[in-house]
């Protein structure tokens, strides 16, 4: 892996330097926009509509839209008063416990590893950090942005940190609004908690896959040898009445391990058969 960021973890008086890499990547599918007519890409040029020509890119500034149309122009010089991108330090301000923190508020991980120099103060945190049970909060600078981070263990002896919105920076859940009034019986409740309860497992990754990614992927195979493409008929949308829905929920997922039972019965006597 290619790193992304190089800088160190700043926690009382030490010093861990550090590389950041990408811990995760979009494997979505992208397209871009054709000319139908000849098959060509589309290209984009920068106009201003005022002057009613192309500009170039020394002719353009960042601009802050202060009011409906009404810009202030920032220059790089206004910028110098501020931290910047050449501040590479991850600085930890708090240690708290990973439980406290509403999945809501976490954005995108990066794997720290250490520098040569390093290794020995990154071990030392990773396995105080295990120790303690808790996790770093810290702020850090990447691309030009100021981020709120955790830094938590990962696997073995890896750290991994996570980018955070801050409390602003989250919508306000209560302008979502709910119809008071709406009572649930008592035997839906506990045939909900059952269903769950019958649904759950250990979680493991890996049996978890993009369905819709691999279909669309069919689809352009398909297009680019030339075969037809089979649209499926629409399913048809039945409102259900919430206790039959649970009822029959229990009963597939009853049936369904039934089956997976059978399955694993019929494993183990084919190894007893082999092995006698």
């Amino acid at each position: 892996m290619r790193a992304l960021w190089r800088g160190s973890i700043s926690f009382g008086l030490v010093n861990v330097p550090v590389k950041m890499y990408a811990a995760t990547e979009r494997k979505s599918v992208s397209f871009r926009q054709i000319h139908k007519k000849c098959g060509t890409p589309i290209r984009y040029e920068k106009v201003c509509p005022t002057c009613d020509r192309k500009v170039e890119d020394d002719e353009i500034a960042r601009g802050y839209e202060y009011e409906k149309g009404k810009f202030v122009i920032i220059e790089e010089k206004d910028l110098e008063s501020i931290p910047d991108e050449t501040t590479r330090t991850i600085d930890i301000v708090d240690f708290v416990d990973l439980a406290e923190i509403d999945p809501v508020y976490f954005d995108r991980s990066y794997f720290l590893g250490p520098e040569e120099t390093g290794q020995k103060a990154y071990l030392l945190l990773f396995e105080a950090l295990k120790k303690t049970g808790k996790i770093a909060i810290a702020k850090v600078m990447i691309r030009s942005k100021q981020s709120l981070a955790c830094l938590r263990p990962y696997g073995e002896n890896y750290l991994v940190m996570e980018t955070m919105f801050y409390p602003d920076e989250v919508r306000d859940v209560n302008e979502i609004s709910i119809p008071p009034g709406i009572k649930l019986h008592e035997n839906e409740v506990k045939m909900a908690v059952q269903l769950i309860n019958s649904l759950s497992a250990e979680f493991k990754p890996e049996k978890y896959t993009d369905e819709y990614r691999k279909a669309l992927l069919d689809i352009i195979k398909a297009k680019v040898e030339g075969n037809e493409i089979r649209i499926p008929e629409g399913r048809e949308e039945k409102v259900v009445d919430l206790m039959e829905a649970l009822k029959a929920s229990l009963a597939m997922v009853k049936e369904e391990q039934e089956k997976e039972g059978k399955k694993e019965t019929a494993g183990r006597r084919k190894k007893k058969t082999a092995a006698s």
